[in-house]
């Protein structure tokens, strides 16, 4: 087991109990997210967490694969879809360069590509899962956008110490938007929908279809 599968693993119990910091950007959220999926789609997410994002997009797609590092993270999300009714979704352990085979019709990451070791394999893995025309849809906080300002300096004063006392993973980048979207084109995508949810420090959402 990994050390960041150990570190979601151990913060899943508190993690599940959380509030999402802002209800109307991941609503918002959602609502982008559902006007791009169809009934018939077979999707993947990858990061899923406990699954709420799967179960809450779950209606708008015939199947969905869940994906995440952590087995206890994808026992909440088990669970929870079982009290939610939810029978489509499957939830399966894998790390975001060990991904199902697909086809998919849609691969989702939210909250995710600023944590990943490698972006450039991890895009790229991504890419080889979805034929041309189909789509990728995403959301990043992009903390490399706060560069300069006294909230940049403190990400990077406290992120390193929250990693030496367990309450970090190993890796958080400080991506730019700039950072963030050429790394998607270069993987073999056009950009198709880019927005802010929420503005500060931005939560970039992005759709783009491969090429």
């Amino acid at each position: 087991m990994t050390a960041d599968a150990r570190f979601w693993n151990r913060i899943a119990p508190r993690y599940a109990k959380s509030k999402i910091r802002d209800e109307a950007a991941y609503q918002y959220t959602l609502e982008r997210t559902r006007s791009y999926l169809t009934a018939g789609d077979h999707a993947l997410e990858i990061g899923c967490g406990t699954g709420s994002t799967a179960i809450a997009l779950s209606d708008a797609v015939g199947r969905i694969t869940a994906t995440d590092l952590s087995d206890t993270m994808l026992d909440i999300g088990r669970d929870r879809a079982a009290q939610a009714g939810t029978d489509n979704i499957r939830f399966e352990q894998c790390s975001d360069d060990g991904l199902p085979a697909g086809p998919f019709d849609a691969v989702m990451a939210f909250n995710l590509l600023h944590l990943v070791p490698d972006l450039d394999a991890a895009l790229s893995s991504v890419a080889e899962r979805l034929p041309s025309g189909k789509l990728f849809i995403s959301k990043t906080p992009c903390l490399g956008e706060a560069r300069g300002s006294f909230k940049y300096w403190m990400f990077l004063t406290l992120i390193p110490l929250m990693r030496l006392v367990g309450q970090a993973p190993s890796n958080v980048r400080f991506l730019s938007v700039a950072e963030l979207e050429g790394a998607v084109e270069q993987a073999g995508f056009e950009i198709v929908e880019t927005g802010n949810y929420p503005a500060s420090t931005p939560g970039r959402y992005l759709v783009a279809r491969r090429r």
